[in-house]
């Protein structure tokens, strides 16, 4: 079978010859989802493969449309097989990250709601319970942000030991524990409770301090500090 690679284009229709040129913000979607895709299929160009992937579901998500597609979804697309679906999917990752990135430099770590807010959308259609651990240093800037562990808080965090070896390794001042409640809603459970007084307790001996434990519900979320319970 003939595939269509970009080079099939016309010389004036090459996204990369378009991209070395005049550089890629000069590229439309359909141009920039080509070059990752590089090849279509027979009587199919590239760019057109693209153009068949932004409006799989009409033109409501634009490039978005990458971050609500699955990997199964992507390898269902004549043309788009394993790989092609691997490198759209870890593309779309790379660039959420990225834009994480940039918000998360202006959180104020101090601050439950910016820190619940920023962590909302990640966490909370999560199926299972994930629990975060933010360390921060002695100005409240974040250090680092680990999951450590997938599972209800009760089973895998009765033993505080990873967190804290965590946290002496990279030097924290202080840290944040952050976990989502599949159910939707936010309000701790009698073990949650006893959790982080156990993770306090130990946390207060060795010299890190835990500033928070904030549960992300569905749009909700309770801040263990802001609740007196810390």
């Amino acid at each position: 079978m003939k595939y269509l690679t970009v080079k099939d284009l016309p010389e004036s229709d090459r996204p990369y010859e378009k991209c070395e040129k005049y550089g890629p913000s000069v590229l439309s979607d359909s141009e920039l989802l080509a070059i990752i895709i590089k090849a279509g299929y027979k009587d199919l160009r590239v760019t057109e493969l693209a153009s068949k992937i932004l409006n799989l579901k009409g033109n409501r998500f634009g490039i978005n449309i990458l971050n609500h597609l699955t990997f199964e979804e992507l390898k269902k697309i004549k043309g788009i097989g394993k790989v092609k679906a691997i490198q759209l999917l870890a593309t779309a990752e790379i660039s959420k990250r990225m834009a994480e990135d940039v918000r998360r430099e202006g959180i104020s770590f101090a601050n439950a709601d910016q820190v619940a807010g920023f962590y909302m959308e990640r966490m909370r259609h999560l199926e299972r319970e994930q629990t975060r651990i933010l360390y921060l240093d002695s100005r409240l800037k974040l250090i680092s942000d680990i999951v450590l562990f997938e599972g209800a808080v009760g089973k895998s965090m009765m033993e505080p030991r990873e967190i804290l070896r965590e946290g002496l390794r990279l030097d924290a001042v202080h840290f944040i524990m952050l976990h989502n409640h599949p159910s939707g809603d936010p309000v701790p459970s009698e073990q949650d409770k006893n959790v982080t007084k156990f993770v306090k307790t130990a946390a207060d001996y060795v010299g890190i301090r835990l500033r928070d434990h904030i549960i992300i519900g569905d749009n909700r979320y309770i801040s263990f500090k802001a609740d007196g319970l810390l």
